[in-house]
């Protein structure tokens, strides 16, 4: 069973896209780079977003 979790090994800020691309089997820079882009006409809304999942999610080496 998949799980979704913050990556220890693939992060650059928290690990939220790192994980999430591990869980989707997706280049993390990949999601970066998408996530960069659609932030800015976002009004932050993503970055609040982002800043919620990293409390939310747990870290990768808890399993």
């Amino acid at each position: 069973m998949k799980r979704l979790y913050r990556s220890e090994t693939n992060k650059i800020l928290a690990g939220v896209l790192g994980g999430l691309g591990e869980y989707l089997n997706v280049d993390p820079t990949l999601l970066r780079i998408i996530f960069l882009i659609l932030l800015i006409p976002s009004f932050s809304t993503l970055a609040i977003v982002y800043i919620i999942a990293a409390f939310i999610m747990p870290r990768g080496d808890v399993y």
